[in-house]
């Protein structure tokens, strides 16, 4: 793995080959993060990492202008290599790493720095086995509902949850889907939260085809 662009441009990674969640090729990331960019939803945020891995994600977003990151991580394996890349880039002062239980969590590490939150960024990438867990009354969904909370995100949070295609979430409120990124074999779905009362529109949708070219729907 490596960081495609920014201040760590080409900066190889440590990754997990024992992950279960697919990694997210250099086309897709580069895709995801360049509309990110273009939206003003990038540069100055601060950044959740949820179910982080090793960080590869959350360090692409601080490489591309993010102020902080906190990571969100309860493998033993995974945490220890991510501990291990946000030394080897130097980004100790910008980072918090916490190993926690996401279902349990309340997104608020002791001990942080009262700057790392709350997130106007969060990248939300559960194992593909929970992926069906995202409906309502499950803890996953309950994890959401916490990050939903003024006290964790902002009122202009942009949150990507990404699950294997043929999965259909639900998402609790104040979440709302904005628009989606679908390749052949996964979802990006860009959230946010709705105002109250606010009439939410159907998503849009973006398909990255396996050639790399981009198509709105």
């Amino acid at each position: 793995m490596r960081i495609i662009t920014g201040r760590f441009k080409r900066r190889k990674l440590l990754a997990n080959p024992g992950l279960i969640t697919r990694p997210i090729s250099d086309r897709v990331k580069e895709t995801l993060f360049q509309r990110l960019g273009d939206l003003g939803l990038l540069a100055g945020r601060r950044i959740a990492d949820v179910f982080a891995g090793t960080g590869t994600i959350g360090l692409e977003a601080l490489s591309r202008g993010g102020q902080s990151v906190v990571f969100f991580e309860l493998d033993r394996i995974a945490f220890d290599l991510l501990k291990k890349n946000v030394a080897t880039l130097g980004v100790e002062d910008e980072c918090v790493w916490w190993q926690t239980d996401i279902l349990r969590t309340s997104f608020r590490p002791k001990g942080a720095k009262s700057d790392f939150a709350p997130y106007s960024l969060v990248f939300f990438d559960p194992p593909y086995k929970m992926a069906p867990d995202l409906k309502a009354g499950t803890r996953l969904n309950a994890s959401l509902e916490r990050l939903g909370k003024d006290t964790v995100t902002t009122p202009d949070v942009v949150m990507v949850v990404r699950v294997p295609d043929r999965t259909s979430p639900t998402f609790p409120a104040p979440w709302v889907v904005d628009w989606t990124l679908k390749t052949s074999h996964m979802d990006l779905h860009i959230c946010r939260k709705a105002a109250a009362g606010e009439v939410v529109q159907p998503a849009a949708s973006i398909t990255v085809d396996d050639d790399g070219s981009v198509a709105d729907e």
